[in-house]
């Protein structure tokens, strides 16, 4: 990982560098981001996060091995160097088994930690900021940093059986909900300087009891919260004058950068503004499956207009199998006045838990081959894709299927690029 050591050393210098983290499992966001990364020659980071990636399969059915090797196939036909891809792990931890014990948890969470390690993951995200079945509520802070710290020493072991570059470490305890808060939000409160400076001492305390003190240069990046986050239909913008003391709070730190959780949605301008306040590391994830369903189910009207007849869409698939099994929406999709609403447009957008299903992924390819080897209808394109339509136009964009669910999914990693001090196409 020594790209995102060379990073944090730019940064910290001056320049306010960083980098897009796309967290996510989808092979068509995939590809977008290393096409990117190919065309620039520049590092793509992609992490999964422990509930996508487990030694159980998680939801998208593949354990660390499995993901490892699709990303690689990915990046490969993308034309991405292999150095150039990076492998992270997001909310590794106890965060799938909080509802056992907290021994039993944390046993699974380090062989989560081995499996990621030896897969050859090299950005590790130690999140151990829930409670199990048995703890207080809330979790200590030191109680928190010690279980971080014990994971860190199995990654550090992990890495010593497997060998190749040293893994760098992500912490901190106020870490926002995976994709995006359950309930409304109107208000945020940010991360104060002294609660990030005590999460800081608590781990480094912790490192040192276990003899890790060497480790601590590679810990890169503190989690806080800037004050931004979504929810099903709002987006808390980040304000730069909000953040102000904690932004200044890291430039003390030698080697410390901030990441930033749940930047999807924020406008280009909130994102250049987070780079250069020191949120280094900016994860996105459901922002570019929402853009990439939008552009599915653009396509999938302009079939249904070209053939009216034809079965059903993959819309109708898609909602389908999210009401057969609804196991991962039923808790956050709670008001049945706006449900259907939800189910297709939530921010939070639960529909990628179902991308993966085979029914859907049937689908998908059904539709993308339906529609491909053949320019599509301006008129249509106009109507239902009309970003898509502009780019077409200008002479920026092929008009062809992929090539127009894939752009849907460009057009939001363009601004996390420029943003990061990157214009597109160069290095």
């Amino acid at each position: 990982m020594q790209a995102l050591l060379d990073l944090v050393r730019e940064h910290k210098a001056g320049r306010p560098a960083g980098i897009a983290s796309v967290c996510s499992a989808h092979p068509l966001v995939l590809e977008a981001a290393l096409r990117a990364g190919a065309a620039a020659h520049r590092p793509v980071l992609i992490e999964a996060t422990s509930n996508q990636v487990n030694q159980y399969g998680g939801y998208t059915g593949m354990t660390p091995p499995d993901f490892r090797d699709f990303a690689a196939g990915l990046a490969r036909r993308a034309g991405l160097a292999p150095e150039l891809l990076l492998l992270g792990g997001d909310h590794l931890g106890p965060n799938c088994w909080q509802d056992l014990p907290a021994a039993e948890a944390m046993a699974r969470a380090e062989q989560l930690i081995a499996d990621y390690v030896a897969a050859g993951f090299r950005k590790i995200h130690l999140d151990c900021s829930m409670s199990c079945a048995d703890d207080e509520r809330p979790l200590a802070e030191t109680e928190v940093a010690r279980r971080a710290a014990r994971l860190c020493q199995v990654a550090e072991q992990a890495w010593a059986r497997a060998g190749g570059a040293a893994p760098v470490y992500v912490i901190g305890t106020e870490v926002p909900v995976p994709g995006g808060a359950h309930e409304d939000l109107d208000t945020l409160a940010v991360t104060r300087p002294e609660a990030a400076a005590a999460t800081l001492e608590a781990h480094r305390a912790a490192y040192g009891a276990l003899g890790l003190a060497a480790t601590w240069p590679r810990v890169i990046a503190l989690v806080v919260q800037p004050g931004v986050e979504f929810d099903h239909h709002k987006v808390i913008d980040y304000r730069p004058e909000a953040a102000r003391a904690l932004s200044r709070s890291i430039e003390s730190q030698p080697g410390l950068v901030f990441e930033a959780h749940s930047t999807d949605y924020q406008a280009p301008a909130a994102l250049r503004a987070l780079v250069h306040d020191h949120f280094a590391v900016l994860k996105v994830g459901p922002g570019l499956t929402f853009a990439l369903r939008e552009a599915l189910w653009g396509l999938d009207d302009i079939a249904r207009e070209l053939d009216p007849q034809r079965g059903p869409g993959l819309k109708r698939v898609v909602l389908q199998a999210m009401r057969r099994e609804p196991r991962h929406w039923r808790s956050y999709y709670t008001d049945p006045a706006r449900q259907g609403l939800d189910l297709q447009f939530s921010l939070s957008d639960r529909i990628r838990y179902y991308w993966a299903r085979p029914e859907v992924a049937s689908a998908c390819d059904a539709l993308l081959a339906r529609l491909g080897g053949r320019p599509l209808p301006l008129t249509l394109l106009s109507q239902y894709l009309p970003r898509q339509f502009e780019a077409v136009r200008a002479g920026q964009l092929e008009n062809d299927a992929r090539a127009l669910a894939l752009a849907g999914v460009s057009q939001v990693l363009v601004h996390y690029a420029q943003a990061c001090g990157h214009e597109p196409g160069a290095s």
